[in-house]
């Protein structure tokens, strides 16, 4: 049985539920909800954004909570405990009440107006990922990347060339997809393809950070994610294929 609710509650109108993780992006977090309110006035659709604090050091609840209060479709989630990125987005992930389901990062690297874009092409697949063009990331994070994107790529065979690209646009059903992996914003995509559900890249812009300082190492960009990704390709290779339900909502 799924831990996340994988039919939409039907009181609930929310079209979209948007899921972002926060560690220490206090001086991220005005500027990133200001162009949220924005995205939002474009879509003009039911939205929520579950903001998710992983137990930060410095204001970054207190900057979420103040911005909660004056905006009614945000929802704070405060972990008790720092457990990572992927804890901090299943925490989110079990709160959605939206029909599609969309991440980003909480450092303002992934332009939230490009959430527009990729609601525009929902109909093209189940799941769209983004791929940041004109990376504005330092040069030994971009190589780092690069041969990671490649390594996994090939083991898993699941098409995707930018896993380390937070900006997803999914339907809510692809969450029965995703086992608890520590690692796992890198397999979405990838449990998303081993569950039959049909997966597509979107270009999407990219920036430099501008504030806070970024969460990566190379054990965290490299040595964990590679020997994950050889018992992920185990794990994937063990489960059940299942189609999706034929006549699931095209919404």
């Amino acid at each position: 049985m799924s831990a996340f609710p994988l039919s939409p509650d039907e009181n609930s109108p929310t079209e979209l539920s948007i899921v972002i993780p926060f560690y220490n992006e206090s001086d991220n977090i005005p500027p990133l909800f200001a162009e949220l309110r924005k995205a939002a006035d474009l879509l003009a659709i039911p939205i929520e954004i579950i903001a998710v604090d992983d137990c930060s050091k410095d204001t970054s609840l207190e900057a979420l909570r103040s911005i909660a209060a004056t905006w009614p479709i945000v929802q704070v989630v405060s972990l008790a405990v720092n457990g990572g990125q992927a804890i901090a987005l299943w925490r989110g992930f079990e709160r959605v009440r939206g029909k599609w389901v969309a991440t980003l990062d909480g450092d303002g690297q992934n332009p939230p107006l490009e959430l527009v874009k990729l609601w525009e092409h929902r109909e093209k697949a189940d799941m769209l990922v983004g791929v940041r063009q004109g990376r504005q990331d330092s040069l030994g994070r971009r190589v780092m990347s690069r041969i990671a994107n490649n390594v996994r790529r090939f083991l898993l065979q699941d098409g995707v060339s930018d896993s380390g690209c937070a900006l997803r646009l999914f339907r809510r059903e692809v969450l029965g997809s995703l086992p608890p992996f520590k690692t796992l914003y890198s397999f979405i995509p990838a449990c998303a393809v081993s569950g039959g559900w049909k997966v597509r890249e979107i270009p999407v812009a990219h920036r430099a950070r501008t504030a806070g300082v970024a969460n990566y190492t190379f054990r965290k960009m490299a040595i964990f994610p590679f020997l994950d990704t050889l018992a992920f390709c185990w794990v994937l290779r063990r489960m059940l294929r299942l189609a999706p339900p034929r006549d699931r909502n095209k919404s």
